[in-house]
């Protein structure tokens, strides 16, 4: 059954955003009494429940590329500029975010605190399935969120889905933060609250709900023991993006330190990490990291030991390599490294066995990232192989020398990204001398084996092989 209906809007005079209601104060802006109603025209629409598209210009239609506003794709800041660095430079309007993680890793305490500073004059919607309003309450005093910023934070303490789409229709929130998925349930569906069909229905709703109103989605999960997020596969499909909030061990010197990472993200890079450290103000971001990943020692390093300079995402981190080496209890040598791929640690000690001569086919291999950070850019290799060679040999390195440069299976060092910076980053930190591929400015080595050279001199024989 089909009957004529006139449409109409109802648009912000001051921001321009668009609603099918009129409001007295608008969501994105915060100004009062600026919408206006404007009528489209008539259209022949189908009874029954339409997209919002669809309500607003009748049927379906296109348009070309070059006729879209640019500003629909704005971001809007966190507040938080770790959690921005790994978002791509910001919150994405109309984008879901899936954030998942250990229990107790202080997903809950994240949300709050972008929920706080979060730069925008809108309302933001805190929907809470595993705390009470006062629980937030208080980790909200804790953590020094001042009044005036909760002030805008409207808390909902419940699971329900139709609970909480009637509090999104009457609040129109440019922010919602729901924590979590396996909380949500619907009275729609027969399954239980945490089942793999509430998480998916329940999700898909509130996502529609984020991308037909100009909001943001942020939706916490926890994870399984093997460290993926629990419940359907597809919800991580359904999200923009999908981050990780890993807890590594206490790193000497600071505070409990946590890393953020992007599994996926479609309006950014998934290279970048974010740094905090968790402590009785909850999450404090790390810009400066220094030398943070690295052993503070009072003389020269002891065998085994290199100080690599590696990228993560966009920014130079130093972080030192440990490595040792023991006769093999077997007649197979075994790899040990949690942090570092294992299969690259093979490849770079068959490399120094087969262009150096050092044996280490009959040893155990132990490489380890102090600090608990996980390395996996190529640019690590060639300080994994001084490394291994300074552990093979006894030989310490010097404790003033930076590293960087990927390592062929023909023993060449090829040269990585951003050489310039890490040159300069190392050098801010009191690192005198850079070893790196032949670009770079500092000592300069073709192969491992002139490294090797430019180390030790010509004394370079001098191991244990």
């Amino acid at each position: 059954m089909k009957k004529q209906k006139t449409l109409s809007i109802h648009k912000c005079s001051s921001c321009g955003k668009e609603e099918p209601k009129w409001l007295g104060r608008c969501p994105e802006c915060g100004e009062w009494n600026t919408f206006v109603e404007t009528v489209i025209r008539n259209e022949t629409s189908n009874l029954g429940r339409t997209h919002a598209s669809s309500k607003k210009s009748g049927l379906p239609q296109t348009m070309p590329l070059a006729s879209i506003d640019p500003m629909e794709g704005s971001r809007v800041s966190s507040g938080i500029g770790e959690l921005d660095r790994v978002l791509g430079g910001g919150i994405m309007k109309r984008s879901s975010i899936l954030i998942g993680g250990e229990p107790g890793i202080g997903k809950s305490t994240l949300l709050l605190q972008a929920a706080a500073a979060i730069e925008t004059k809108g309302r933001i919607l805190y929907v809470s399935g595993e705390e009470s309003a006062g629980q937030l309450r208080l980790r909200a005093d804790r953590i020094g969120i001042s009044k005036d910023k909760m002030e805008r934070i409207e808390i909902l303490c419940s699971g329900n889905l139709e609970e909480i789409e009637t509090v999104l229709n009457a609040v129109k929130p440019v922010v919602i933060l729901v924590d979590s998925a396996q909380t949500l349930y619907s009275e729609n569906t027969d399954s239980s609250p945490g089942g793999v069909n509430q998480m998916k229905f329940c999700s898909f709703e509130l996502i529609a709900w984020a991308k037909e109103h100009d909001s943001a989605l942020f939706i916490t999960a926890h994870v399984t023991k093997e460290g993926v997020i629990s419940g359907p596969k597809t919800l991580e499909h359904m999200v923009d993006t999908v981050l990780y909030f890993e807890q590594n061990e206490k790193t000497p010197g600071v505070a409990d330190c946590r890393f953020l990472r992007a599994a996926k993200n479609r309006f950014g890079s998934i290279d970048e990490i974010g740094i905090f450290t968790m402590g009785e103000k909850g999450l404090s971001p790390v810009e400066d990291t220094g030398r943070m990943f690295l052993v503070r020692r009072d003389g020269d390093l002891p065998p085994g030991v290199a100080a690599a300079a590696v990228l993560e995402g966009s920014r130079t981190i130093l972080v030192e390599i440990q490595a040792l080496t023991i006769p093999a209890k077997g007649t197979i040598s075994r790899v040990f490294s949690d942090r570092i791929d294992s299969g690259r640690v093979s490849r770079i000690s068959a490399a120094l066995e087969k262009h150096l001569g050092l044996r280490l086919s009959d040893q155990d291999l132990y490489v380890n990232a102090a600090g608990g950070i996980r390395v996996s850019e190529v640019g690590v290799e060639l300080a994994i192989a001084c490394a291994l060679y300074s552990a093979r040999t006894g030989l310490a390195l010097p404790a003033d020398l930076a590293i960087a440069g990927e390592l062929s299976l023909t023993g060449e060092i090829r040269p990585v990204r951003r050489l310039p910076g890490r040159v300069k980053t190392a050098a801010n930190l009191g690192f005198t001398k850079f070893l790196g591929p032949p670009e770079t400015e500092g000592l300069k080595a073709n192969n491992v084996k002139s490294a090797i050279k430019l180390i030790y001199g010509t004394n370079e024989q001098k191991n244990k092989a």
